[in-house]
């Protein structure tokens, strides 16, 4: 059996990092299979590419928080949370992205469509990510949240995405330290924290 589901994940994630369209007929052709396989393997194009795009940002985000746990500690008491820290610059990534921009600019229904359906591929992977990302603090710091943690992730990644696609969303400009200070605010009363 050629083409598993993991290859055709792997070969749609390297056409988006290549900066070329995702078309599933050349990604079938790609992986020398039919369009029918790869539909029946894979699902539709949207599918496909909200299975990259959960590739690409599970990856980046396990990479963030490698990165920021390999960090010194600064040793300071009542120092920035790990989750706001590590999500902060989870959202500068794909603010930042090349790959990820250019699907937005591109096609930018489509683009949206998969990156924000609750019941796509995409979203709920990244409210599991913050899931585990905001439980670890709770766990680490004996927090006692107002509201369930996955429920706060929810909020997290929707105000998250208002704020990275506001641009296709509300005809406004990405303000990512705009959605630093919204985030962070809501996750620390959430918490019960102060902000610092």
């Amino acid at each position: 059996m050629t083409a598993p589901h993991e290859e055709i994940v792997r070969a749609a994630t390297r056409t988006l990092l290549s900066g070329r369209r995702l078309d599933t007929g050349a990604l079938a052709a790609e992986l020398g299979i039919a369009r029918a396989t790869l539909f029946r393997r894979a699902g539709n194009r949207d599918a496909i590419l909200g299975e990259a795009l959960a590739s690409m940002g599970a990856r980046t985000l396990a990479a963030i928080e490698r990165d920021h746990d390999a960090r010194p500690s600064s040793g300071e008491p009542g120092g920035r949370l790990r989750s706001l820290a590590v999500s902060e610059d989870f959202r500068f990534a794909l603010g930042t992205a090349p790959a990820l921009r250019l699907l937005i600019d591109e096609e930018p229904a489509t683009a949206i469509r998969v990156l924000t359906d609750p019941q796509g591929r995409v979203q709920p992977r990244v409210v599991e990510g913050y899931t585990a990302l905001l439980q670890r603090d709770v766990d680490e710091h004996g927090l006692l949240p107002k509201v369930p943690v996955p429920l706060l992730a929810l909020a997290v990644v929707r105000l998250g995405e208002s704020f990275l696609y506001s641009d296709v969303l509300a005809s406004r400009a990405p303000d990512l330290k705009a959605a630093t200070t919204v985030i962070d605010a809501l996750v620390l009363s959430v918490f019960g924290l102060e902000a610092a």
